[in-house]
């Protein structure tokens, strides 16, 4: 054997682990590493809608407190959102950085605003809310103030009153018959 190929088999030794055991320990930190640059992201994108829920708080204190449409609030999970109310929410984009503002509608979900910028996604979430806060009016105006309910007394059923008209004339026509045959005697 050569010396070249004996550095060679020993270097490849070397670069394979020896046990099944350091193998997995070596898998284990690569996805822990992974997991720890997955919730840094994450803890990242919370910070960022964190920054802009702090940036809409003079907008939301503005709001009438009889108005309960928004529902402002950030929720965890895989992709974290800064819901404005119960259809409309902030994102983070593919790149953590850009805020997505969107809207699901029965027709799928529409972008409203795209920036980078927080000043952009709050003037667009001011349009929204000021939109809705207009559409909410509308449906209190165009709909009818509510009629008192009027609780009648039940009717008495016309049946007995058909009853006793029958009743009333059979004992008619049995004293006219009755009559009559007095009469004929």
């Amino acid at each position: 054997m050569s010396e070249a190929q004996n550095t060679e088999s020993h270097a490849v030794s070397e670069a394979r682990p020896i046990r099944l055991r350091d193998a997995l320990r070596q898998a284990r930190i690569e996805a822990a590493d992974r997991t720890g640059v997955v919730v840094d992201l994450r803890d990242a994108e919370v910070a960022r809608l964190e920054i802009l829920n702090d940036a809409l708080e003079p907008l939301f204190a503005q709001i009438p407190d009889q108005v309960d449409l928004f529902d402002r609030g950030i929720s965890q999970g895989d992709s974290p959102r800064l819901w404005i109310d119960v259809v409309a929410h902030v994102l983070m984009g593919r790149d953590k950085r850009i805020y997505r503002f969107v809207q699901d509608t029965r027709f799928g979900r529409i972008v409203i605003a795209e920036s980078h910028e927080v000043a952009i996604i709050v003037e667009a979430v001011t349009d929204y809310v000021a939109r809705r806060m207009i559409e909410r009016e509308h449906a209190l105006v165009a709909s009818p103030a509510p009629q008192p309910v009027v609780i009648e007394k039940p009717r008495r059923s016309r049946f007995w009153i058909f009853v006793l008209g029958f009743l009333a004339g059979a004992l008619a026509l049995f004293g006219l018959a009755l009559f009559a045959s007095l009469r004929d005697l």
